[in-house]
């Protein structure tokens, strides 16, 4: 670890730092850093272009690590988004008076050091120091090597303006993009006080079974909708075509439709808009008779056991049939990985029955789960979304990014 041994330690001076920095001047960095990603798109996009130029179109990745001038003015909307939100800090969660005298409160401060991984996702690399900055951490951003040029072209723009709004030097690093910084940062013990993983589940498997350091998952999105058989079959078509085409390389995008049995005369209808976005269906036995002549044959194809619990990350989709909500619930237990799950139903005992059983930390009715994002969510942005239950669930904004420690005020008191 000597080698990265400073910058961790340059990261931890930064976070004992920044608990002296004004929040107003962290605002003030974070909008100016908007103005500055927003006066320098071709260098940004040029770097960027080097990264897309190992990658063919086709690989899920391509989409995940292109940046446009429409996606960097939405990074530079979420600096500014960021900014505006009120900070968490300091903020009392409760306060008392022992019967002694003693007075307490309870507040928000910093986690201290976060360390973020993350794969071909230039965009997470200012959500993630918008939102380290805003809440007092200091972030270790390492990005993986298909975005190493994208990504030090990001920092490039980021560094002399942090520097310029006073921020501490170490307040946000981008460590070198191979897997020793990886290792380094995992066993990184007394320096960083959290590891975020964000990207696939061989990433967050990898961080999970080597770190010695505290970990937050932000797990694999297996993504599932039931049509229920009270389905409202237009509600239905538009928000299936919704959660599956809309960006199918993020991890709130839908993997499978489960389908009500009563409702397979339907089937051909409510899959009818993804046709002619070329998504390729792995439709189980009743659901591919009933498609049979009805979808382009050359994108339906038999569904084997391993397309159900898959997060395809493409235009594919699998289709189980279920006899009843029970066998739904019971699907989604067995194959989903507690990001994100959709009810498409007219039922209210049914939807609220959904609502309360699945275990997950985005639950819809009659919506798309393409919502799940700390933007939409209006968190401002999101550092990732975990799908673990300890500390943060869903999408991680600013409050996700604290802990809280408690103020004592005394007279004098001792214990006896």
């Amino acid at each position: 670890m000597s080698e990265y041994s400073a910058y961790f330690r340059a990261a931890r001076q930064a976070s004992r730092a920044l608990a002296t920095v004004a929040p107003a001047a962290i605002d003030a960095a974070l909008r100016h850093l908007a103005d500055a990603l927003l006066a320098h798109p071709d260098f940004v996009l040029a770097e960027n272009a080097k990264d897309l130029a190992r990658l063919p179109a086709t690989d899920p990745r391509y989409d995940r690590l292109r940046l446009t001038p429409e996606r960097l003015a939405g990074m530079a909307q979420d600096l500014r988004n960021v900014a505006a939100l009120p900070s968490p800090l300091g903020v009392a969660l409760s306060e008392k008076e022992l019967a002694n005298g003693l007075q307490l409160k309870k507040v928000r401060v910093p986690l201290g050091v976060v360390g973020i991984i993350y794969e071909a996702r230039p965009n997470v690399t200012f959500d993630s120091l918008a939102l380290c900055l805003k809440t007092g951490n200091a972030c270790l951003l390492k990005g993986g090597s298909d975005a190493a040029a994208s990504n030090a072209a990001l920092l490039a723009v980021a560094g002399p303006v942090l520097l310029r709004q006073g921020l501490p030097p170490g307040a946000a690093t981008l460590l070198p993009p191979e897997r020793a910084a990886t290792e380094a940062l995992l066993l990184a013990v007394g320096l960083v006080d959290v590891v975020i993983p964000r990207g696939s589940q061989g990433l967050i498997n990898y961080v999970r079974e080597n770190a010695r350091v505290p970990v937050i998952e932000t797990g694999a999105g297996v993504v599932h909708t039931y049509f229920d058989e009270t389905g409202d079959l237009a509600k239905g078509a538009a928000i299936v075509a919704n959660a599956k085409t809309r960006r199918v390389s993020v991890c709130n995008s839908l993997d499978c439709l489960l389908l009500n049995q009563h409702r397979l005369a339907d089937l051909p209808a409510l899959v009818a808009p993804l046709a002619p976005a070329g998504v390729q269906l792995f439709a189980d036995a009743p659901a591919h008779a009933a498609l049979a002549g009805h979808y382009p044959a050359a994108l339906l194809a038999e569904a084997s056991e391993a397309h159900f619990g898959t997060e395809f990350l493409d235009y594919k989709l699998a289709i189980k049939t279920v006899a009843d909500l029970d066998a739904a619930l019971d699907h989604i237990a067995a194959h989903g990985s507690r990001h994100s799950e959709a009810i498409v139903s007219e039922d209210a005992g049914h939807i609220d029955t959904f609502l309360q059983v699945v275990d997950a930390a985005a639950v819809y009715a009659n919506a798309s789960t393409a919502f799940t994002d700390g933007a939409q969510f209006g968190l401002g942005a999101e550092i990732g979304i975990s799908t673990q239950k300890l500390h943060a669930r869903g999408p991680m904004g600013l409050e996700e990014l604290t802990s809280y420690k408690w103020l004592v005020r005394g007279t004098g008191q001792v214990r006896g």
